[in-house]
């Protein structure tokens, strides 16, 4: 009887609250705060109905172990059966003593409440129940599509204190009291980022919310009230008070589910326990993995994705898996090799390093890492741009003379046709300003005729420039693109930029090489990506089928159901018999060619393809080489802001910095070194399979 009259004077209060609210200048009118009610309400039970609450997103490697976690929000999802007696026990006493006797309103506290609110003007008391505080916090951090609704759902105001007495009352008539107090408990912050108890469990305590002590569900339960000067890291004194306070509250003979005085006795005498650092994962690509370089693989799935429109802000929220076809052999190996040669702290120089596996229906990224960590750090060696799959600054030399000898073979001209090696040559064709273009070898190149296999052994440049005459420079360029330098030529312009929409920052760097007529094109000087280098080695081993590398085994949502992808599909780039015959042409490169020192050096005993390059300015080093089951590319050069010429440390000493005027750096030396190193451990226990168009 007594509840039903309080139950009657409580609408009675919120009726004529309403009609005071017209009257208030602040608040808004009756027919908008009826419609914004509406609303909320629809909003709110279709998020519930299809259980839309933001969720932590997983990138995991191709074995399914995990590499980095996206959120907005760190959120673990908990159902009923995994909340504890004593968070529920804890939660009700602090914050809703009467929760389980309830409809939604605290009638007693709503009255007092409101009565003091009307009499300001604005409202400076709460009296919200657990079911109250669900539906704020629902509608501040699910529900809100923007800031501005973020700030509207949590406004100090009459009308949004009886919007939420009214949903409240609606959740009480469609949900159990089970239901409200878990969703309650899922949504509701626990500071440092953390949102629900599932990820509170696991910050604070490295458990899962199931196995939560009397002590340590007194603590969370204690946070909520103040996440933020209730930080048991950082004010431990205060949050050690409120605790105890709980464990007292947990004891009191009102509470539905209350403590004996010995078990809250025992409890007030542990400590925080609280861990540190905190258990929550770290958000994002920034110091994954170990070492940190696995951040180069994240950034590239994440950019990966966003082009094919699953965007960041998606992937924060929509508690996505992604299995990518990151490689952990490969990965670490080629992490150790790219280090040793290129220590992470070495000054102004980096050393990066892909592996890519070709096939027919796929090109899977099985690696990208570098000696520098991924990280905001520089003091650290640590850069923050991904110097592993975007276009750097720097040419890879030589290796380009592989796309004028594709062209040449794919225009009738046999491997083992003579090509000549003069030690010099002056172009009938390009030019250097307003002088001939002429260019000469590096030192160690013998002159005279010799086929194109060993020409791309011995690397002479003047054979290329020649050759590139032949050929036709934008056939060149068009074949760097076909066999993989898809961004490289066409996506950026000659500072290595990523193009405009607008195309103001244009031309794209292919077009301006053909517009310009630049003869060094084959020689190498242009800006590269380490990662579509090696795709161009995939490509070749794949009998000429071009794929987008692809860093993705699968994506499944929050259910474990898979997200098709709309990823780009291969094709075939050149003919089978003209990527054979390429193959077979940089055959030499470990035996009589510019890498036989590294290889000799490593013990490497397989049929492989390479080649070497070099800068001129020794500014920067490459080596692209594949075998059948796996290619890999290596960029090593200047990453400071002023660039100079790198020097080979030789033996194990670290490459240096030695001026602008010199270097004796190739991509021989390092470059190989580091690729040979990697792929020697890779390729323990797989089997020697030959190249294809072996004779």
């Amino acid at each position: 009887m007594r509840s039903g009259v309080l139950k009657m004077f409580g609408l009675c209060v919120l009726a004529g609250v309403l009609v005071a609210g017209l009257l208030l200048p602040a608040a808004t009118g009756a027919g908008a705060m009826v419609n914004e009610t509406t609303d909320a309400m629809s909003r709110m039970q279709g998020s519930l109905a299809r259980r839309d609450m933001p969720q932590v997103s997983t990138i995991a490697d191709k074995d399914g172990q995990p590499l980095a976690y996206l959120f907005d929000d760190y959120r673990v999802e908990t159902k009923p059966e995994q909340v504890p007696d004593t968070m529920k026990a804890a939660i009700t006493a602090v914050e809703d003593r009467r929760f389980w006797d309830h409809e939604g309103v605290d009638w007693h506290g709503t009255a007092r409440a409101l009565a003091t609110n009307i009499g300001s003007g604005e409202t400076s008391q709460g009296a919200s129940t657990i079911t109250q505080q669900y539906v704020k916090n629902y509608l501040v951090h699910v529900a809100a599509n923007n800031q501005m609704e973020a700030e509207q759902a949590k406004e100090t105001t009459v009308a949004r204190k009886l919007r939420e007495a009214k949903i409240a009352l609606e959740l009480e008539r469609t949900m159990t009291k089970e239901e409200i107090l878990t969703g309650y408990l899922n949504v509701v912050p626990f500071g440092n980022q953390t949102f629900g108890v599932g990820a509170a469990a696991q910050t604070y305590f490295g458990t899962s919310p199931d196995q939560l002590t009397i002590a340590q569900s007194a603590l969370l339960a204690a946070i909520v009230n103040q996440p933020g000067s209730l930080n048991p890291n950082t004010n431990p004194e205060d949050a050690l008070e409120r605790r105890n306070l709980v464990i007292d509250l947990m004891a009191d003979p009102r509470n539905n589910l209350r403590i004996t005085e010995e078990d809250a006795e025992l409890a007030k005498q542990e400590p925080l326990g609280v861990l540190s650092p905190l258990g929550r994962p770290p958000n994002g690509c920034v110091g994954v993995g170990d070492g940190a370089t696995d951040g180069f693989f994240c950034t590239y799935v994440v950019d990966y994705l966003d082009k094919l429109g699953l965007d960041s802000d998606e992937l924060k929220t929509g508690g996505y898996t992604v299995r990518t076809t990151m490689d952990r052999t490969a990965t670490d190996a080629a992490k150790e090799a790219a280090r040793n040669n290129v220590p992470t702290q070495t000054d102004g120089i980096a050393n990066a390093m892909s592996a890519v596996e070709p096939g027919t229906d796929k090109h899977k990224v099985r690696a990208l890492v570098a000696s520098r960590d991924y990280g905001n750090d520089a003091s650290k060696g640590q850069t923050a741009y991904d110097i592993v799959s975007r276009v750097q600054p720097f040419g890879a030399g030589s290796i380009y003379k592989v796309f004028t000898a594709a062209a040449a073979i794919e225009q009738g001209m046999s491997i083992d046709d003579t090509v000549d090696v003069p030690p010099s040559y002056t172009s009938q064709v390009y030019s250097n300003g307003t002088n001939p273009y002429t260019v000469g070898n590096a030192e160690g190149v013998d002159p005279g005729p010799t086929s194109l296999q060993m020409a791309l052994a011995k690397s002479p440049n003047t054979t290329f420039v020649a050759l590139q005459e032949k050929v036709g420079l934008n056939n060149a360029v068009d074949m760097a693109s076909r066999l993989g330098l898809r961004t490289g030529m066409n996506g950026v312009n000659t500072s290595g930029q990523t193009l405009d929409e607008d195309g103001s920052n244009g031309p794209a760097q292919g077009d301006y090489i053909k517009q310009n007529n630049l003869g060094p094109f084959t020689l190498g000087f242009t800006p590269t990506s380490v990662l579509e280098l090696s795709n161009v080695g995939a490509t070749i081993m794949s009998g000429g089928v071009f794929c987008p590398p692809t860093p993705i085994e699968e994506v499944t949502d929050r259910h474990g159901n898979p997200v098709p992808l709309n990823e780009p599909g291969c094709e075939q780039a050149v003919a089978p018999q003209v990527a054979n015959e390429l193959a077979q042409g940089l055959s030499k490169d470990d035996t009589e060619g510019t890498s036989r020192a590294a290889a000799e050096a490593s013990g490497w005993n397989r049929p492989m393809i390479g080649k070497t390059g070099t800068t001129q300015e020794h500014k920067s080093a490459a080596f692209l080489a594949a075998t059948p089951q796996l290619s890999g590319a290596v960029l090593t050069y200047a990453d400071g802001n002023r660039p100079e010429g790198i020097c080979d440390g030789g033996g194990d000493a670290p490459p240096f910095l030695c001026g602008t005027d010199g270097g004796n750096i190739y991509g021989g030396k390092v470059p190989a070194r580091t690729w040979f190193e990697a792929m020697t451990k890779i390729h323990e226990g797989v089997p020697v399979a030959p190249l294809p168009g072996n004779p």
